[in-house]
């Protein structure tokens, strides 16, 4: 071990719970996936990390980011799975209602809400929530597979015990959409999202032009990378922007969506994205927390429908990572997971924890390339955010 992170692990076979049927994408076996994957690794029994059974946040704690009439709507649809309320995005296609759908969704933003409480009475630095970041889900609707947001009801937890400045981080394939708009108008919070363009994707926003409330102009950041990007196109927008946006807002504390459905492998995006490269970003993460807020991170999952492969590998380098010591990316996958998951679901894991790709990508201070289409899109953030902070949005 490089160090001894204080991390807390949330785990609970009642995850699975969060289960919208067999033939929807969001699966809850991936997180099962995940979970043997981690365990195969030894990284729930790392000095320093405590599992914790996330439990189902109450109504006053959702109602940190949801209004009270929405929790009355996901309890009616939990209750009678019938029932279809559209205004409020429940028992559509995406989401479909089932019984006990408040309870599981309240348990996953329960293990965002106990993290965030974590940090704040010091029992952990860093937390782990990899069934969390349900990153569509706004104040008053259900949206994309996702119900209660607990990555906002985190974030307001943090507020609400003294953290002056957070940082959410999406590289989620989608547009961080619910959790931008829950803090539109709030200057203390900046959410930063590297997704593919809405042009292209669900759900049509989170182009550069939005920028935030009037009162907190500056504090929405949004990265819309053409389909097709690739590990050197990912990975050269979010060094272009993030880092520097990071050292002028100063955060207290992070809280970050890792969504993997980026990877090339993932069919719900069209993005060429490496586990590799999303490694590359925790890792970035992690030293971006150690720098600005004392270590202090939240870190939860999000979208990656790749269930048996790219999910399980990618939020278990989120892991490793997170607890101080990252897995190297030509290590074996254990052979004991790959065969569960071929008597399991009958497919073949890839047999390292990377990709076997060359990881490189074109650093910013090389110059704009205005031909480029990457290069175009990251100077539209640039131009749209970098003033608001006192940047050069050519230079800095």
């Amino acid at each position: 071990m490089t160090q001894t992170t204080p991390t807390a692990l949330f785990w609970s076979p009642q995850l699975l719970q969060y289960d919208f049927g067999d033939y929807h994408p969001m699966h809850p076996s991936r997180l099962d996936a995940t979970w043997r994957m981690i365990r195969e690794f030894g990284l729930d029994s790392r000095p320093g990390v405590a599992v914790q059974v996330p439990e189902a946040a109450q109504d006053s704690e959702l109602g940190l980011a949801h209004t009270a009439e929405y929790i009355r709507a996901v309890r009616a649809v939990s209750d009678d799975p019938g029932k279809e309320i559209a205004e409020c995005g429940l028992g559509t296609e995406d989401t479909p209602g089932y019984a006990g759908i408040h309870e599981a969704s309240a348990r996953l933003a329960g293990g965002t809400l106990q993290a965030a409480q974590a940090l704040l009475d010091g029992s952990a630095v860093r937390a782990v929530n990899f069934s969390g970041g349900m990153h569509h889900a706004f104040a008053d609707r259900a949206s994309g597979f996702c119900v209660y947001n607990d990555c906002a009801v985190g974030i307001h937890r943090l507020l609400e015990g003294g953290v002056s400045r957070v940082l959410y981080l999406d590289v989620d394939g989608h547009h961080g959409d619910g959790t931008q708009s829950i803090f539109w108008d709030d200057p203390r919070v900046m959410t930063i999202s590297l997704h593919e363009t809405g042009a292209a994707l669900f759900p049509g926003t989170g182009f550069a032009t939005e920028l935030g409330g009037e009162q907190a102009e500056g504090t929405a950041v949004n990265i819309a990378l053409p389909p097709m990007s690739d590990d050197a196109q990912w990975l050269r927008a979010y060094f272009a922007v993030v880092p520097q946006l990071i050292e002028q807002f100063r955060p207290e504390a992070i809280v970050s969506q890792h969504g993997c459905d980026s990877h090339f492998r993932d069919q719900l995006t069209h993005l060429r994205v490496s586990v590799d490269a999303q490694r590359e970003i925790m890792m970035d993460v992690a030293r971006q927390a150690d720098r600005w807020c004392e270590g202090r991170w939240i870190a939860t999952g999000g979208g990656g429908y790749d269930c048996y492969d790219a999910v399980p590998r990618s939020w278990t380098h989120l892991v490793a990572v997170a607890t101080g010591d990252p897995i190297g990316l030509a290590r074996p996958v254990p052979e004991a997971w790959r065969e569960h998951i071929r008597e399991a679901y009958g497919t073949d894991p890839h047999p390292s924890m990377g990709d076997d790709v060359d990881l490189w990508w074109r650093s910013w201070e090389v110059g704009f390339d205005p031909d480029d289409p990457t290069d175009r899109v990251v100077m539209a953030t640039r131009r749209a955010v970098f003033p608001l902070w006192g940047l050069d949005p050519w230079y800095d």
